[in-house]
């Protein structure tokens, strides 16, 4: 079979232009689709949600001493002896139904000043599914600093 030289060579480069494109588009989305599982990494792991969202009013090390504390009505929980005020036990359930806001006889007590986290988790950028991954690892990481 005896192929005009002229589209050998248009297939050839056809051929060569799609292959270096696709390798083009997949050297742009690699580093893209990286920088987005790092964020998303970021965005669930429990000291750094800690940092982002508690850490202005209960302070860098949870004792209730951030920079946003002195301005607020109530002072905020130090967070480092929730186990020493439950008996040793760190209260887990307690503390998640606290975060969401789904502790029905805190709201009998009137507004609070501490935001409802459970609803702004599942908020967080397009992964929505991951905002019970962020309260779980934010009561992790809170049941570690956890005075002895």
């Amino acid at each position: 079979m005896n192929i005009n030289p002229g589209l050998r060579f248009l297939t050839i480069w056809a051929l060569g232009m799609f292959f270096v494109s696709g390798g083009v588009a997949a050297a742009q989305t690699k580093p893209t689709a990286q920088k987005q599982y790092e964020q998303l990494i970021y965005s669930v792991r429990g000291p750094d949600l800690f940092r982002a969202h508690c850490a202005a009013c209960h302070g860098p090390d949870g004792k209730g001493n951030g920079p946003v504390a002195a301005a607020l009505k109530t002072k905020p929980a130090d967070l480092t002896i929730l186990s020493k005020n439950n008996g040793g036990k760190f209260p887990t359930e307690r503390v998640q139904k606290f975060i969401s806001g789904d502790d029905a006889s805190l709201q009998s007590h009137g507004s609070r000043e501490m935001p409802v986290w459970g609803p702004i988790f599942h908020q967080i950028e397009e992964d929505q599914d991951f905002g019970t991954v962020r309260l779980q690892n934010l009561i992790k990481y809170l049941e570690t600093v956890q005075q002895k």
